[in-house]
């Protein structure tokens, strides 16, 4: 039955297939992946069949049986492969075939390979936004747990990576979940592109039989179906966009880890990583290095990469099918896997790691990272702020000079540069400078506590 399959698809050739050509061309090796979803496609689409008279429901009965055990098979590690068949549809057709008999080439009524590797990629990317929700939602709890349990750690906040002003450590780490809720919203997004069901698409042109495609949307879980058959079997903007979400999500694991790669380094001491997500040297004993950050790191590009050539891959292409489209599957699959193992090997790094807030703190309070709260204090008592910017920049210089920190001008030294600085100006702290911040968004522990009731609320409501 094999052989007869596999000539019924090259029926008009007199030559058989280059070997060199049948392994380039053959997806086996990496849409194998897609067997679950090939097979509920083809249950529902043999039920459907049934239900508008074109099989018997014994044959549908036949059939989904066939399935079901092949199924079983391939769980079992049973089943063979084989590259010769080209893709996983028609391994498992094939196999079907041996299994049933001919009433196993019914099934392929009212459908074409085209509508069905569609189907199966559409099933296969929204079972992956699913498990990348729920795997952002758990690094989010992870960072949630980390700011709480720091709430009251002060740290610098930089820009060009230079110490800017204080922050709270808290302040700092739920910047990222605001960056991952964006994450969420975008998965989110690409879910309902995503959720379309193509099947009755044919080819190309839709398919000369009364199917009841709502029916089918109905079994397989879809939400809508699609509208034009030649954009269904072509269509891989959901690809696209499921990468283009990785990848934005992948840049901000990145952009943490670098900043977990800095903390951890001698220099900054901030922070302690566990052993379990650290590795030695191989020469050098004294070393602790962050390698599951550096390589999230590296990752990012990866997940890049795949985006690029998938763009690259679809630019050029005339409608309908082209077996281009075939370039879709490795790319994604390898992109759910980074992402996926990427994010949860961030939770447990972050879940584990250990804040040092005396070294934190202690950074805070170097050097003249109170300068813009000089300013402010000045403007409060009437001088127009650029004009105080330039009192404390000048304030500042003089400092350097003298190798003094602010609290160790005199007041005499202070109004010499402006006669506004009275002695209130040593009640300027950190704490200060931090509480001072008390707006929405700002980094005072007010706002903050805010902040973390509102981020709990929308991981226990799973809010937008």
């Amino acid at each position: 039955m094999v052989r007869e399959n596999r000539k019924g698809l090259r029926a008009r050739f007199q030559k058989q297939v280059d070997k060199l050509v049948e392994a380039y061309t053959a997806s086996i090796p990496f849409d194998w992946k897609l067997y679950p979803y090939d097979i509920a496609g083809s249950i529902a689409h043999a039920r459907m069949l049934a239900k508008q008279g074109i099989i018997s429901d014994k044959e549908a009965k036949t059939i989904t049986e066939g399935l079901a055990s092949i199924k079983q098979e391939i769980e079992q590690g049973k089943f063979q492969f084989k590259p010769e068949l080209e893709d996983i549809h028609m391994n498992i057709e094939a196999r079907l075939l041996e299994r049933v008999g001919e009433v196993g080439g019914k099934l392929h009524t009212a459908r074409s390979r085209n509508d069905q590797v569609a189907l199966s990629m559409r099933l296969f990317t929204k079972e992956a936004i699913a498990e990348t929700l729920v795997k952002l939602r758990g690094f989010q709890q992870a960072l949630i747990s980390l700011a709480e349990a720091n709430k009251g750690v002060v740290m610098p906040g930089y820009t060009h990576l230079q110490p800017a002003q204080p922050v709270l450590l808290a302040h700092h780490l739920l910047a990222y979940f605001e960056m991952l809720q964006r994450d969420i919203d975008r998965f989110r997004d690409c879910l309902k592109r995503t959720d379309v069901m193509p099947l009755g698409s044919g080819a190309l042109a839709g398919v000369a039989y009364d199917v009841d495609r709502d029916f089918l949307a109905r079994e397989l879980g879809f939400s809508r179906i699609s509208q034009n058959s030649m954009d269904a079997v072509s269509d891989r903007d959901f690809v696209v966009e499921y990468e283009a979400a990785a990848s934005l999500t992948m840049m901000h694991l990145s952009r943490l880890a670098e900043e977990i790669i800095l903390w951890s380094s001698g220099e900054f001491n901030f922070i302690e990583l566990d052993e379990a997500y650290a590795t030695g040297s191989s020469i050098m004993p004294q070393k602790k290095n962050p390698d599951v950050a550096e390589l999230v790191r590296g990752k990012t590009g990866r997940v890049y990469g795949k985006l690029m050539a998938l763009l690259t891959t679809l630019k050029g292409l005339p409608l309908a099918y082209n077996r281009d489209i075939q370039e879709d599957k490795e790319g994604l699959f390898d992109t759910v896997d980074t992402l996926l193992s990427s994010l949860e090997v961030f939770t447990g790094m972050v879940r584990t790691l250990r804040v040092k807030a005396e070294n934190t703190g202690q950074a805070a309070r170097q050097g003249y990272i109170l300068a813009t709260d000089l300013a402010d204090y000045l403007v409060k008592k009437g001088e127009p702020f650029r004009t105080a910017h330039d009192i404390v920049s000048r304030l500042v210089s003089y400092a350097m000079e003298k190798g003094k920190s602010f609290g160790e001008l005199s007041l005499s030294e202070y109004k010499d540069f402006s006669p506004l600085f009275g002695e209130d100006v040593y009640s300027i702290t950190v704490t200060s400078s931090v509480a001072a911040k008390d707006v929405v968004g700002g980094t005072a522990p007010r706002q903050v506590e805010q902040a973390l009731v509102t981020a709990k609320k929308i991981i226990g409501e799973g809010e937008s």
